[in-house]
């Protein structure tokens, strides 16, 4: 007996994309993962990384976020190619920034109106390049 499955199935086409909200959720996403950064103590030491005007930072993961979910791939348009961990050799990225990143997208994503199924998917995806990126700044 064949199994159906209920939904869409995230990481194939758009489907990431469209249940994220398209750019107007994923503009809701990063204005609240910015919130936490500005909000959350843990996430001071972050932060500090970042420019105190936050609007390039969030067009470029707004754009970069549209690309990886399978949606319009803007932040090639807008700011050309991008290798993610060599992007961001410029910051000592450990354990703790790595978490500290992590908690802070949670925290966003716990703020929008996903569906339980796909708040885990996008979390377990994230963890991805954000162990990568701490694991190309640990072999330097």
């Amino acid at each position: 007996m064949s199994s159906i499955q209920e939904g869409p199935v995230f990481g194939v086409g758009d489907a990431s994309y469209q249940a994220a909200g398209g750019l107007d959720g994923l503009q809701r996403l990063v204005a609240d993962f910015y919130l936490a950064m500005d909000s959350l103590p843990e996430a001071a030491g972050i932060r500090a990384m970042y420019p105190q005007d936050l609007t390039q930072a969030q067009e470029k993961l707004v754009s970069f976020l549209s690309g990886w979910l399978g949606g319009p791939r803007r932040y090639a348009e807008k700011f050309g190619p991008i290798s993610i961990p060599q992007f961001h050799t410029r910051w000592p990225v450990g354990e703790a920034e790595r978490d500290a990143w992590l908690n802070c997208m949670a925290w966003a994503i716990e703020r929008q109106p996903y569906t339980p199924a796909f708040a885990e998917y996008l979390l377990a995806q994230l963890r991805v390049p954000a162990e990568r990126i701490r694991q190309v700044q640990s072999a330097r």
